[in-house]
């Protein structure tokens, strides 16, 4: 019997009412784990009861090399962190054997202990590292290359080698020693390389002659420097040299350098600069200045005696000097006349000693940067409180006390100083309500009367 549609539509809802039920309820049942591989971090939800049952659940096998925290017995608990560090394998290649085995980051050394591969004193090691792409996760490749002893011997002399040739030419060229053909080798450069072999090499002398600019390459029996030159026809006359010397024994490898030496006298005339001086000028007013006298350099003549060698100057020595004609200094005046003048101003005439071009910038209290907090609030360098027509100044420029005059301003009083006002920079003061901004260059009038100390040069 089919049931009316809106009982079936009840059943579906209890049906899947009882269906999301035993899902929350398995879900609750989980148990949260951190997984660890590598520095990975993956967290997890578990039925398993055990570490090794996890794993397991997962898919991960592990080497006996490979570390696992805690270890395969631990029960699972909530939070818990399992840690795997896999070992990474490395190949190891030596005496014609090729193996892999299992490490952590390990040094070459630790790896070839790990193989049981031991070093002889002149066996060489090559390390290939590993790409970042290399899918294999491979750490390294280590080959080792076993040395083969040999004797080589030259002139009288008997030299024990180790070497990784595979002939007896490459032997010798790896021992830094280049063969020419007018050397003799035995057994001959192809043959091929065996452990205590015994090689035989009678070699020429090479000699390279550096002559007038060109470079003379030669092989030799001679044994002497002089010698070598006679058969090339080089001449040593004069106070030509040569090094080595005409009778030093040659080596092998052998430069000779020929120095063709000549000597020559110079008299050299060069100009001494005169300085520049300045001098008060009473008669000139303040803040001007003028050239009272012109500089003329002087001249000092110099004998000179200039040693070449291939045409290159080696050696200059002066065998005397005389001053010919005596610098005479240039002499700056500077202004030190004042001249007290008036100026009619908006309030009146006012009587001025100096005037000098400054830029005025203004500030007050609340804006001097100190604290308000600051016993040092609204004081001024020279102990005034801040108020308008006090004016911050340079003191090696104007000094602390002077009254100046500035348009538009008025009548100020110099008592204040400022870590940015140097030079010929002036700071208008005003109180808090009465500020105005100023940003401009101006003429300041220093007021009467006329200090005792002046900077007629100032800063």
């Amino acid at each position: 019997m089919r049931l009316p549609w809106d009982q079936r539509i009840v059943a579906l809802v209890l049906g899947l009412g009882a269906l999301v039920a035993l899902a929350a309820g398995y879900r609750a049942t989980l148990t949260p784990v951190t997984l660890v591989i590598d520095g990975r971090t993956t967290a997890l939800h578990t039925h398993q009861p055990t570490v090794e049952m996890l794993l397991a659940d997962l898919g991960i096998s592990l080497r006996g090399e490979d570390d696992l925290s805690p270890d395969l017995a631990t029960p699972i608990e909530p939070d818990l962190e399992i840690r795997i560090n896999y070992a990474r394998p490395a190949v190891i290649v030596a005496d014609g054997r090729e193996r892999v085995i299992y490490a952590h980051e390990a040094s070459p050394a630790d790896l070839l202990a790990l193989a049981n591969v031991s070093l002889g004193r002149y066996d060489s090691v090559t390390l290939r590292s590993p790409s970042v792409t290399d899918p294999s996760g491979t750490q390294a490749r280590i080959v080792v290359q076993r040395a083969k002893q040999i004797f080589l011997e030259q002139g009288g002399i008997r030299t024990t080698l180790y070497s990784h040739a595979a002939t007896v030419g490459e032997a010798v060229l790896e021992a830094g020693i280049i063969l020419y053909q007018a050397d003799r080798i035995s057994p001959i450069s192809a043959t091929p390389l065996e452990n205590a072999m015994h090689i035989s090499l009678e070699r020429s002398i090479p000699v390279q002659v550096h002559l007038d600019g060109h470079v003379l390459r030669t092989r030799t029996h001679r044994t002497r420097v002089g010698e070598v030159l006679a058969d090339l026809g080089v001449t040593v006359n004069g106070q030509d040299y040569t090094e080595p010397p005409l009778d030093a024994a040659l080596s092998d490898g052998a430069e000779i350098q020929v120095y063709r030496v000549t000597e020559s006298v110079v008299v050299e005339q060069s100009p001494v600069p005169f300085d520049t001086v300045w001098q008060p000028d009473p008669n000139s007013e303040i803040d001007t200045q003028g050239l009272l006298q012109e500089g003329e350099p002087g001249i000092l003549e110099r004998r000179i005696r200039f040693r070449y060698e291939n045409g290159q100057v080696v050696a200059r020595r002066v065998e005397g000097e005389s001053m010919i004609v005596a610098p005479k200094n240039r002499v700056m005046g500077y202004g030190t006349k004042v001249v007290v003048r008036t100026l009619q101003t908006e309030s009146g005439p006012v009587e001025y000693w100096r005037v000098m071009r400054a830029l005025a910038t203004s500030y007050s209290a609340s804006t001097a940067g100190v604290p308000t907090t600051s016993p040092h609030y609204g004081i001024t360098a020279t102990g005034e409180r801040m108020r308008d027509g006090i004016v911050a100044v340079d003191p090696r420029v104007i000094p602390l006390g002077s009254r100046v005059f500035v348009h538009d301003y008025g009548v100020g009083l110099a008592a204040d100083t400022g870590g940015a006002i140097k030079g010929r920079r002036i700071d208008l003061g005003y109180s808090d309500a009465n500020l105005r901004l100023w940003y401009r260059w101006v003429d300041v009038y220093l007021l009467t009367p006329v200090p005792d100390q002046i900077s007629f040069r100032g800063p």
